[in-house]
């Protein structure tokens, strides 16, 4: 049971953490559009491989943070000013990103499987995210940093961050109206996440 949990929590949150339009699966969108769906895969493929080790890196880091009551306090202390400057950042300063087309000439399904590494490698959210993540559901006794639940969860990750990505690819054209209008609203969506997180972290540190 708990070897599905850790698998099953993988695949959600990692859903969760790209589900809306962002450089990587808006860039398998366009390749698939532009190249074939073949080659979009190639590049999703590549960006998940990135995306396996930036998990597995995130959850060693947090098993070892996991161990260290002080360091998860000063975390959490430093996580508050971290997001809520991230917040006011994405809510009044940030400008409204723009859909370019994409000018890479390197059209190989080699060249896309290593664009895909490259964009996701260039991409430092995920390891933040999987340690945060993964912090909170140890403290809640939903994920225990064995080595096997740590692999099943990883795995997870990488089956989740996939699967948004073919969905991209395959339904990008019935979805593109929807994901140009978040695209717009990409700002807000992510001032409202971090927002979150500051409230989270400012709550759990009055409970210290």
């Amino acid at each position: 049971m708990a070897i599905a949990m850790a698998l099953l929590w993988g695949i959600l949150l990692s859903a969760v953490g790209i589900a809306l339009p962002g450089l990587i699966n808006m860039t398998a969108a366009k390749i698939s559009v532009r190249d074939g769906r073949t080659r979009a895969v190639y590049f999703a493929v590549g960006a998940t491989v990135v995306v396996f080790f930036q998990t597995y890196i995130a959850v060693a880091f947090a098993k070892f943070i996991n161990s260290r009551p002080d360091i998860i306090y000063l975390l959490q202390e430093i996580g508050l000013v971290l997001f809520a400057l991230l917040t006011i950042y994405f809510f009044f300063i940030a400008k409204k990103p723009k859909l370019k087309e994409e000018d890479s000439k390197i059209r190989t399904k080699t060249g896309r499987f290593f664009l895909g590494m490259l964009l996701s490698a260039l991409n430092f959210f995920p390891i933040p995210y999987y340690v945060f993540v993964s912090i909170t559901l140890a403290n809640n006794e939903y994920l225990q940093f064995t080595p096997t639940l740590i692999w099943m969860f990883v795995l997870g990750v990488v089956v989740g961050s996939f699967s948004i990505f073919y969905i991209y690819i395959v339904f990008f054209k019935k979805i593109e109206h929807k994901t140009n209008w978040m695209m717009e609203n990409m700002n807000y969506f992510l001032g409202s996440v971090t927002g979150l997180v500051a409230i989270i972290n400012l709550i759990k540190i009055f409970r210290n």
